[in-house]
């Protein structure tokens, strides 16, 4: 007898539809699974035995075959154990075929017969077109995002009763509440720093990457632990999509659904493929997705290995990873705003007159860990020194969080409105139609690129962000000399020379 039902495998942050068909044949009693399972997936007959009979069924004694199609989809997890299980019983005529075709299962069994959360249980039931999705009831507030065929069950013994006719489905999960307490840090804490506190303005209006240079203790991670509150709140759609992440990575909060902007700050010895996503059996989603629709911080750039910084270059310009192995490749969505802090030399205290130990070769060697290539990426470079004593014992000052998300809000809807996308990421063959120039501002411009001080990178760099200041400023005219100086005065080069 043959028991068809539906299912859901993992790959990266998406679910793939998977159909589990089993067969109960003639022959010596036995269990096969076929359909490129992993080692999880192959120990399934273990805990589907153990569950279905501390759930009050029976094992069959007969041939059991299971196939997960497609078979040239790697599948992987425990994911799979409840559709294995509704399979066997249904094609041992434990439980009726009927209503099989309709019905989806995702979750881990416990050998008591408990249904145990999985990871990514949300993109999983999203990736399957029944009418009702059996998840576990710990994956029930994720799950309510997709509608009212979730079906939350905690044991199979309550799953069995209901296919059999004698219980009562359980309703949907509810959505869950969304309570976003405010945020615990302000900018108006900050003293003094008004370049800084411009620049962070301009990279959350515009989603600009944002690098900070400066000696230990003068605010550049306080700067960027404030950057997500000056963003607007994620949209549903988002949200779903940050979620889905979150999800995936095994990383969400009581289940419930990410309403925050996502705030990544990874420690500098993360390797390549804990920042950009991969793995050689289990693809997961990096630090750099995980910060999708967010903030990357990366606190002390110069200590991080090279080859990881660079393994950055690709994904924050085309706003995506591309992760290829030999038997598949995965895409990962990494849409962030890169926030990076350092000092101008390995002690900390260059510029300060007789404070710096480090001899010209230690500095050399320190700045060329961070490559040309990747600091060309960021927008908006600013020097950020210590606050005077003035500024540090005065009383708090300069606009809030608040005030200034809502200017971010403002100067956001204009780009959206005008482009469709924020200002960082025109492309190069639209900045003529929407971020022009006057003659003014053009004229120093050419100038720039003549005396060698910008590249052809850089003028385009420079106008994105121009456009983001006449946008705070609310001016939707051509970019004048005011914009273009301001841009450029903000995009210093930490190393001295030209990018």
């Amino acid at each position: 007898m043959l028991a068809r039902i539906q299912a859901a495998t993992l790959l990266g942050v998406r679910g793939h539809a998977v159909d589990v068909e089993v067969h109960a044949g003639g022959g010596l009693p036995g269990f096969t699974i076929v359909g490129l399972p992993d080692a999880s997936i192959r120990e399934a007959r273990d805990r589907v035995r153990s569950a279905i009979e501390s759930s009050g069924g029976e094992w069959p004694k007969v041939r059991l075959t299971v196939n997960l199609a497609p078979s040239g989809l790697r599948k992987s997890g425990a994911v799979l154990d409840l559709a294995i299980t509704i399979g066997v019983l249904a094609a041992s005529k434990q439980i009726p075929m009927d209503g099989l075709e309709s019905l989806a299962a995702i979750g881990e069994l416990g050998l008591d017969g408990s249904i145990r959360s999985v990871r990514g249980g949300l993109p999983l039931a999203d990736a399957v077109d029944a009418e009702r999705v059996v998840v576990p009831s710990a994956n029930g507030p994720e799950t309510a995002l997709l509608g009212n065929q979730i079906r939350p069950f905690s044991n199979l013994a309550n799953l069995i009763d209901c296919l059999r006719g004698e219980g009562t489905w359980p309703a949907p999960p509810d959505p869950p509440i969304d309570e976003m307490a405010p945020p615990t840090v302000d900018l108006v804490d900050i003293r003094g720093q008004a370049v800084a506190k411009q620049a962070l303005t301009i990279a959350a209006a515009g989603g600009h990457h944002l690098l900070m240079v400066g000696p230990p203790g003068a605010g550049k991670t306080m700067l960027a632990k404030r950057l997500p509150g000056l963003m607007p709140p994620l949209t549903d759609d988002e949200s779903l999509e940050v979620t889905r992440i979150s999800s995936a990575a095994g990383a969400l909060v009581n289940g419930h659904p990410v309403r925050r902007r996502p705030f990544r700050a990874p420690h500098h010895s993360a390797s390549t493929v804990s920042l950009v996503g991969g793995g050689a059996t289990t693809m997961r989603p990096g630090e750099l997705s995980r910060a999708h629709r967010g903030v990357l911080f990366l606190d002390e750039l110069g200590e991080f290995a090279p080859s990881a910084l660079d393994g950055l270059r690709q994904p924050l310009e085309e706003a995506e990873v591309r992760v290829s192995r030999a038997h598949r490749s995965i895409t990962y969505p990494a849409d962030v705003v890169l926030v990076a802090a350092m000092n101008p030399c390995p002690c900390g205290e260059s510029g300060a007159p007789g404070a710096c130990r480090c001899s010209d070769a230690q500095r050399s060697r320190y700045h060329r860990r961070v490559s040309g290539p990747l600091v060309d990426r960021f927008d908006l470079r600013v020097a950020v020194q210590r606050p005077s004593p003035a500024e540090l014992f005065s009383v708090p000052d300069g606009p809030s969080s608040s005030i200034v998300a809502d200017r971010v809000a403002e100067a956001r809807d204009r780009a959206i409105t005008r482009q469709g996308i924020v200002n960082a990421a025109i492309e190069a063959p639209a900045l003529d139609r929407f971020a022009a120039l006057d003659d003014n501002a053009q004229s120093t411009l050419e100038q720039a690129v003549a005396q060698g001080r910008l590249s052809a990178r850089g003028v385009g760099r420079i106008r994105r962000v121009a456009r983001t200041v006449a946008d705070l400023a609310g001016d939707e005219g051509a970019l004048g000399l005011r914009e273009i100086c301001l841009a450029m005065s903000l995009r210093i080069d930490p190393f001295g020379g030209t990018r």
